[in-house]
């Protein structure tokens, strides 16, 4: 029999999946280079807050006997959006050194940024499965799916946000100091520390225009109270995260020419 050799495409793909190794494992070890901790400084910040916010409000809300599990999911999904927003939006900026000597497909610089929020999401995800577990609410197979495709939406909708923000962060430079304002503020319009339902219903619509917010009330439903939001809420979320990855593709590759000019 004749030898088979890879085609051009099966090339072109190996040749993509190692410069996407090489990027994400250079820019985790970049990013705690000389720390003694390393990767453990990533998991200390949602986990000093989420200790913090426990010993302030468990005693506002003492009357939900869920409210530290609740607290626990939300938080550690917002760290993830604020994380990876933050990161994605000076991107290209941050490694306008690389972009200027060698020639790559510029996106991949963008979706590798957040590959450091994303893996911490993914250890804090395994801790608070355990905490649950611990909890007395093991949530189910069909549960833990579900909250792999919320996790897997938000970070669709942060690649977007990426995408377009970081190509708007080289006209303005000012763009991350305003991200950063409406992040403070945004932690609070999602339901993180306080319950949904504390607020009057006709509000809730408003704030499930917030991302975080449906992937935090989603994953709470089947995490939490082991019920999963019907096939509308899906839907809603699902369109919401393709439609940010749309925005984000088209505004990228708009000013994709002009990318090396203003860096």
């Amino acid at each position: 029999m004749g030898r088979v050799t890879a085609g051009p495409c099966d090339a072109s793909w190996s040749a993509m999946a190692g410069l996407l190794w090489t990027l994400v494992r250079t820019d985790f070890k970049v990013r705690y280079h000389g720390t003694g901790m390393g990767f453990l400084w990533a998991l200390l910040k949602p986990v000093a807050m989420l200790g913090v916010l426990l010993s302030v409000f468990s005693f506002v809300f003492a009357s939900d006997p869920a409210y530290r599990l609740n607290l626990i999911v939300a938080l550690f999904l917002w760290d993830f959006f604020a994380e990876g927003t933050k990161v994605g939006l000076t991107s290209l900026h941050a490694k306008s050194y690389l972009l200027g000597k060698t020639r790559f497909p510029r996106w991949i610089v963008v979706v590798v940024s957040i590959s450091n929020a994303l893996l911490t999401v993914l250890v804090m995800s395994l801790a608070m499965l355990a905490a649950l577990a611990l909890g007395g609410r093991r949530p189910t197979a069909g549960a833990i799916g579900l909250y792999a495709l919320y996790v897997a939406a938000l970070a669709i909708i942060i690649v977007g946000f990426s995408l377009a923000a970081s190509v708007l962060f080289l006209r303005y430079r000012d763009l991350n100091q305003v991200w950063d304002v409406l992040i403070a503020a945004g932690f609070f319009v999602a339901p993180i520390i306080y319950p949904l339902s504390v607020l009057p219903e006709r509000l809730h619509v408003y704030l499930y225009l917030w991302p975080p917010t449906p992937v935090i009330q989603f994953a709470r439903a089947v995490l939490v109270d082991g019920r999963a939001p019907t096939w509308r809420a899906h839907l809603y979320l699902a369109a919401a995260a393709a439609l940010a990855l749309a925005v984000g593709v088209t505004m990228f590759r708009r000013d994709a020419p002009t990318i090396a000019e203003r860096l």
